[in-house]
């Protein structure tokens, strides 16, 4: 049962995985995917479809690969960043779009980034909630110590079998304390991280979650692609994760963005002020 009003849920096959999608509004609508982040899934979006639906968007939400009841490919180069955004270009061709407008948050982000750089004429526009486009990370983390602090995480992620152990540890509870640390009081609801903890305990479904982390020693360092298409980032400059200034460094290979700041939110943006996510989204996507 999807618990969010107006949702139907089925599963889609792409040519390298099945992904279980959540789907929303008028069949005739502007089509838009969402994709989520960690340790998220498809109802990391529940403030937003019930509003973007009513606003006339033709809503499809998945699980992305690893994550939720998709599929859970063995192996970190299942991960590469390249094949998370050939899920997007696959997931839109098997729901007969032409282009799409494209959101994502966190993980969803990187990867909407770079379906915006490598497919621009697939996209009509798209929106990033606090993720900074991988072709500029590396770089922005050479030059400010700060950041690498703040990411140091991700080397523990790269140990085997340690941080799967860690994460799903009395029933997820490190996942669960660091939601609502990170976030605004009231964020996560308990019912909410009782979803999450359903989602994180699927079989195979941490190490495929941890395998997006570890497949980002596979990308090149060469110039990022610039990005052609419309672009807004919508960023909350509480996040711990990521320093603002990555979202000023990823606007800098747009050639059409902008960024609305909002100065109380944290990494958890969509969650914590989702009546003004949703009326940015509405009026830039529709």
């Amino acid at each position: 049962m999807s618990e969010v009003v107006g949702v139907a849920l089925r599963r889609i096959d792409l040519p390298e995985v099945t992904l279980h999608v959540a789907e929303a509004g008028p069949q005739g609508g502007p089509p838009t995917i969402l994709l989520h982040g960690f340790p998220e899934f498809w109802y990391g979006w529940r403030h937003q479809i019930g509003a973007l639906s009513e606003a006339g968007l033709r809503l499809v939400v998945p699980d992305q690969r690893g994550y939720g009841l998709s599929d859970k490919p063995h192996g970190i180069a299942a991960y590469h960043l390249d094949r998370l955004a050939g899920d997007a270009i696959a997931l839109a061709d098997a729901c007969g779009f032409r282009t799409i407008r494209l959101v994502g948050h966190d993980w969803g982000g990187l990867v909407a980034w770079w379906v915006a750089s490598q497919y621009p004429d697939r996209i009509d526009r798209l929106a990033i909630i606090n993720a900074p486009h991988p072709g500029i990370v590396g770089s922005y983390i050479r030059r400010h110590p700060g950041q690498w602090l703040r990411s140091s995480y991700v080397g523990l992620f790269q140990i085997p079998v340690l941080p799967e152990r860690l994460l799903t540890a009395d029933r997820c509870r490190a996942l669960r304390q660091a939601l609502t640390r990170t976030s605004r009081p009231g964020a996560f609801a308990p019912s909410d991280l009782d979803r999450y903890v359903e989602a994180w305990l699927q079989p195979g479904a941490m190490t495929a979650m941890l395998n997006w982390y570890r497949a980002l020693a596979q990308l090149p360092r060469t110039a990022p692609p610039r990005v052609r298409v419309p672009t807004l980032i919508l960023w909350g400059k509480q996040d711990t994760a990521l320093q603002s200034g990555l979202a000023e460094a990823s606007l800098d290979l747009c050639e059409d963005g902008r960024i609305a700041w909002f100065p109380n939110a944290t990494h958890w943006l969509a969650h914590e002020e989702p009546a003004a996510v949703n009326t940015a989204l509405h009026q830039f996507l529709a």
